[in-house]
């Protein structure tokens, strides 16, 4: 397993500061992760930095909450892909969600895909706060909006990513819909439970932990 490539090396902290940047971004090129997650402010570093790599930039829309209305978000999707952005992960209203308002949910979801110039888009329902049965219904909607991914968690909800999650969302899917999964992932035994369930890409900040640790396990 090239265990990088399915990695997200993640920093969302509020106090991230460049240093802590430049760090990530070193350690993704060194471990040979897919992208590195950032806040907006810091995509055009980010982009600065791995330059000349294959380490792509990740950045999120709407978050922790989702709260913003679809043109804030869409605004802000297109300023990070403009700053150097090659990913955009969404966070969905999920009050709307809980009100059965699909077609806000959809619309919304639409209108950030189609200003990303086919960038790639993860959606993030926070599975944290869904019944089975939401968690089927934003499954099915991803698979209706072709977006690129579905993405379990913010990290900041009452809990993380479990298998069981995975296993619904994978379940539901097409065959174009992957499975981004994130939260509270800390060990190379989580992240390697939630790929046999179905996550082709996993979102973490123990990302070099998790890739030491296997290394050191097939000694």
């Amino acid at each position: 397993m090239e265990i990088g490539k399915y990695i997200d090396h993640t920093n969302l902290k509020m106090d991230a500061k460049e240093e802590d940047i430049a760090k990530l971004c070193h350690e993704a090129i060194e471990y040979g992760f897919e992208t590195v997650c950032v806040h907006p402010y810091y995509v055009a570093l980010a982009k600065d930095l791995l330059k000349d790599t294959n380490v792509g930039v990740c950045t999120v829309v709407g978050f922790p909450l989702g709260m913003n209305t679809p043109k804030v978000k869409a605004f802000e999707a297109i300023d990070a892909i403009e700053n150097g952005a090659d990913e955009i992960d969404m966070v969905i209203n999920v009050g709307a969600l809980k009100d059965k308002d699909y077609n806000y949910v959809k619309d919304e979801i639409e209108e950030i895909r189609d200003s990303i110039d086919g960038k790639t888009l993860k959606v993030i329902i926070e599975t944290s706060l869904l019944t089975e049965e939401e968690i089927i219904k934003m499954t099915e909607i991803c698979n209706e909006t072709f977006v690129n991914f579905i993405k379990t968690n913010t990290g900041f909800a009452n809990r993380g990513v479990t298998p069981e999650d995975v296993e619904l969302i994978n379940k539901h899917k097409n065959e174009l819909l992957e499975i981004k999964a994130s939260g509270g992932i800390k060990t190379f035994k989580q992240m390697n439970e939630l790929i046999e369930k179905g996550a082709t890409r996993i979102g973490t900040s123990h990302s070099v932990e998790i890739v030491t640790h296997m290394k050191e396990e097939d000694k």
